[in-house]
This record gives structure tokens, C-alpha cells and sequence, in this order.
């Protein structure tokens, strides 16, 4: 068996607007969490803050964003996305391979 290459990616999320520092510290402990379990490692985080949005998302103009960059292999980078996907706090996010 092969084994899965680690690459490095970054992850910028919108996180809801009415989610306190609170709740955004605790969807970056799970994001780390997930990065984790499958092996990978948090090189940085960074949040940006509350910025207004180009269009509106869910109702919301505005948006908490924050940056996330990482190294982990590709089967872990489809759990994160599926963790995202299900996040009641995000409201979008992109991962990319840097």
C-alpha cells in the first residue's frame, strides 16, 4: 500500500456573523481536531475578523473570516470538507492546495 502524500493547503472560512469569539474558537478547535486525527499539522491561523460580504450569504452581509493554513494528505482534506459542510457556523469556505 501506498502512501498518501502530505501537501500543504489553506482554508479561509466565513463564519456566521453572530457567532461569538466563543463559538469561533470552538470551530477552529474542531477544524485543528479533524487536522489532527488524520495526521496533518496547523502551520497557521489567522482571524481577520468581521468584514462585509461582496453579496449576501444566508442573509447575512457580513461575515467573520478567518484563515487556516495546514498540511495534511487528501483523504483528510475530504473529511474537513465534509465537517465544514455540516458547521452550522460556516457560512462558506475554500480550501486550497498551496
Amino acid at each position: 500500500m501506498i502512501a498518501e502524500r502530505v501537501r500543504d493547503y489553506e482554508a479561509v472560512l466565513v463564519l456566521s456573523p453572530e457567532a461569538t469569539e466563543d463559538e469561533i474558537a470552538a470551530t477552529i478547535q474542531k477544524i485543528e481536531e479533524v487536522i489532527s486525527e488524520h495526521g496533518g499539522d496547523v502551520v497557521e491561523k489567522e482571524i481577520w475578523g468581521l468584514k462585509k460580504l461582496a453579496y449576501k450569504i444566508n442573509g447575512f452581509t457580513e461575515g467573520n473570516y478567518v484563515l487556516v493554513k495546514f498540511s495534511l494528505n487528501a483523504g483528510g482534506v475530504a473529511e474537513l470538507n465534509t465537517s465544514l459542510n455540516m458547521s452550522e457556523d460556516v457560512i462558506r469556505f475554500l480550501v486550497s492546495r498551496i
